[in-house]
């Protein structure tokens, strides 16, 4: 699983093979067989496993921080920032969201991976919501539609990652996520 997380984020769903993942995990194929049916039944397990991870990094950290509810967005920034940086300064590439990539790459490819990508992000979107509902219940913001701000905001996050993956520059993160962490509709 770890071996799959790696090289699908590190390249993408397409061009990672079973074999290649057997052989970057030093077993063979029937030893993935026993555990999964498939690269698909692999890949819902990765998404799942990704989504942990982004838990543990940043989402724990920035929103069960005690922080007040906007400076929550803005400490998820600032630590996706500094992951991307640390990526970047690692592999020489700036890798962006595992769950965008693979939302981008396989949404009108295979269904399940669409199904369990959205599923992710709309927990996302439930979380970016309730910090939002928070601030206008605390009276720190007021007048704004939670709901869509939620979703625009998610959607600004990833497309800040795309756009820096894109330009393979971290530093763009810098400018474009507090933006992002600040937007209200």
């Amino acid at each position: 699983l770890d071996s799959a997380k790696e090289l699908i984020y590190a390249k993408s769903y397409a061009d990672v093979g079973v074999a290649a993942i057997c052989e970057k995990a030093k077993v063979q194929k029937g030893s993935f067989y026993h555990h999964f049916s498939s690269k698909q039944e692999l890949t819902l397990a990765v998404i799942d496993a990704y989504y942990t991870d982004l838990k543990a990094v940043l989402i724990e950290q920035a929103f069960n921080s005690g922080l007040p509810p906007l400076e929550r967005f803005a400490k998820f920034a600032e630590l996706s920032i500094d992951m991307q940086i640390r990526l970047h300064k690692q592999t020489g590439h700036v890798y962006g969201c595992p769950l965008g990539n693979l939302g981008t790459e396989m949404s009108t490819q295979d269904e399940a991976i669409r199904c369990k990508l959205d599923g992710k992000f709309a927990s996302l979107q439930k979380l970016f919501r309730a910090t939002l509902q928070e601030a206008v219940d605390r009276g720190d913001v007021k007048g704004i539609n939670v709901d869509i701000t939620a979703q625009a905001m998610l959607a600004m996050f990833e497309g800040c990652l795309l756009l820096a993956k894109t330009h393979n520059d971290p530093l763009i993160l810098r400018q474009l996520l507090p933006a992002a962490a600040q937007l209200r509709l």
